[in-house]
């Protein structure tokens, strides 16, 4: 079975085998690993595409560079990416440098963290967790 990745590099879309997806992907565009066990930073339109064309589940932290929390956390949500990836595409979108991004998405505190299935948000939490409470929280909505 096939799916599609999107490329976090360049945003191109990458058509895989599913029994390939452990191994080490690069994008027949960019030639860029498709997954490197922790979180890409987006803009709007690498985020726009990730969620639009990316078949596996994309999982977003919303964050902002001034926020403790989200400071704290960042370590944490990396580890979690690491223990995951590639059952899901973890990514990081700073809504102080891409504020319509924070509008477009309803992000009322940081750090928040949503969930993308098949282009529709299916979960989402608020606050700073250890890689143990996020993969709790993402195990059962990327299988």
């Amino acid at each position: 079975m096939k799916t599609h990745l999107v490329c976090p590099h360049c945003n191109s879309t990458n058509r895989v085998s599913t029994d390939q997806l452990q191994a080490e992907l690069s994008c027949g565009s960019c030639h860029k690993p498709l997954f490197e066990k922790y979180p890409s930073n987006l803009n709007a339109a690498g985020l726009a595409a990730q969620i639009a064309k990316s078949e596996v589940p994309v999982v977003v932290d919303f964050w902002a560079p001034w926020c403790g929390p989200c400071r704290m956390m960042a370590p944490e949500y990396e580890k979690a990416c690491a223990m995951l990836e590639p059952h899901a595409r973890f990514v990081k979108v700073d809504t102080e440098a891409h504020q319509d991004v924070g509008v477009q998405h309803n992000i009322r505190s940081i750090p928040t963290l949503a969930i993308f299935k098949g282009g529709k948000e299916v979960s989402r939490i608020s606050g700073a967790r250890s890689a143990s409470d996020l993969a709790k929280w993402i195990q059962p909505l990327i299988t």
